[in-house]
């Protein structure tokens, strides 16, 4: 699975982990996202997401209808 989220199009970040002695090692901040099942009552089924924690909180804001819309605008496949 891949670590991106549909809804924010959120991606790991990369950077470097500092030892102690201060020596850097290249590293991946990885997004927090979840693989999440929506019933959306406009397509009326089931649609399984992978989404970010804020991800989530788009969602509920918004709604599911409004989040579907956008993603089907932009080709996404559900």
């Amino acid at each position: 699975m891949s670590r991106f989220c549909v809804v924010t199009g959120a991606r790991p970040g990369f950077g470097h982990r500092i030892s102690h002695s201060h020596r850097r090692t290249k590293r991946r901040f990885d997004v927090n996202v979840q693989r999440k099942r929506y019933w959306v009552p406009s397509l009326r089924r089931y649609v399984r997401l992978t989404v970010s924690a804020k991800g989530i909180k788009t969602i509920d804001t918004r709604g599911i209808d409004a989040v579907v819309a956008d993603l089907r605008r932009q080709g996404v496949r559900l």
